[in-house]
């Protein structure tokens, strides 16, 4: 396993570092920049790249897996949301008397700020399944129940970063007096990865020329890339620690609360074991996305706050990782 994580977190670290280093030499508009086109351009290259691969996947035919994964894919989902919405909520209640009372309200309270608060919910609701998840899962999962891994992924990023991570980054980016239901209504079916994958999915028995494919899917590789690098300048941008101080809460939430909580359902009321159960544990306990930083980048949220989470949450899972296998193995 000590193996596997470090090819995973190999590339990770390697992009991530270089951001750190070159920030100081790179104009300031060039995170947004990136952040932007990731969302614009890289990213539904990537989602048609791979859904022309179709449902077959290396790991495992998807085709087979029931629908039950799918299902408690959208239960993790749910249950995050819930998760990090009750903390929050409790935070509101409980943040006036962990102040002084002479510090103004947007520095005693920072999660009354909108952007901060849209950033909190999709760095602990969102999870990096696609390159940490499917990197590590072949690795500590029976291939007779890697399907349930694939489609795991596949649903969570269908309707995750790109169906209520989008919902949340709308909702957050407009101010009370002007937000209306129908302004996420648009913003949900107009998001360009979306429409990606469609596209990719209705195109898989339509055959391009070799170089336009070949192209396609290194596309995949130096989109993964961007995302390390845009976090790393981000990460090197943070003027004080307030980040990763707020940082801690979402980062349990995902790599602990929700799996435990997906854990527990998926034994207690769906009779779910061995290596099934482990699959949607470990999956459900996946990093915090980049993906949150791509929308935070295009809807001007927090963007400390969802670097800051990726960081703590990725480091965070290479300590948790044994507990699930030897809990829910």
């Amino acid at each position: 396993m000590t193996e596997t994580l470090f090819q995973a977190y190999t590339p990770l670290i390697l992009w991530i570092g270089l951001g750190l280093l070159i920030f100081r030499f790179l104009p300031t508009w060039l995170p947004q920049f990136l952040g932007r086109g990731l969302y614009w351009v890289g990213v539904p290259l990537e989602l048609v790249a791979l859904a022309r691969k179709g449902s077959q996947n290396e790991l495992g035919g998807a085709g087979s897996t029931p629908i039950l994964a799918s299902l408690i894919t959208f239960l993790a989902l749910l249950l995050g949301l819930v998760a990090a919405l009750l903390v929050w909520w409790g935070w509101q209640q409980i943040s006036p008397h962990l102040f002084k009372p002479d510090l103004s309200e947007s520095v005693a309270r920072p999660w009354l700020d909108s952007s901060t608060k849209g950033s909190f919910l999709l760095a602990a609701v969102l999870g990096n399944t696609g390159f940490v998840g499917l990197a590590i899962a072949p690795f500590l999962i029976h291939v007779d129940s890697l399907n349930w891994v694939v489609l795991f992924s596949i649903t969570h990023n269908v309707i995750g970063p790109y169906g209520i991570g989008v919902l949340i980054a709308s909702y957050f980016s407009h101010t009370k007096s002007n937000n209306r239901w129908w302004m996420q209504l648009w913003d949900l079916l107009t998001v360009p990865p979306l429409w990606a994958f469609l596209i990719g999915t209705l195109t898989q028995q339509v055959k391009l020329p070799d170089v336009v494919e070949a192209g396609l899917q290194g596309s995949v590789d130096i989109v993964i890339a961007c995302a390390f690098l845009l976090t790393g300048i981000r990460l090197a941008q943070l003027q004080r620690w307030q980040s990763f101080q707020l940082a801690l809460i979402p980062t349990v939430l995902r790599v602990v609360i929700t799996p435990l909580l997906v854990g527990l359902v998926t034994t207690v009321f769906l009779g779910l074991s061995g290596d099934r159960r482990l699959a949607m544990v470990l999956m459900s306990g996946m990093p915090s996305a980049f993906a949150g930083l791509i929308l935070a980048e295009e809807y001007n949220l927090n963007r400390d706050l969802i670097a800051s989470s990726i960081m703590l949450s990725t480091l965070l899972l290479l300590l948790i990782l044994p507990l699930w296998i030897q809990v829910f193995g």
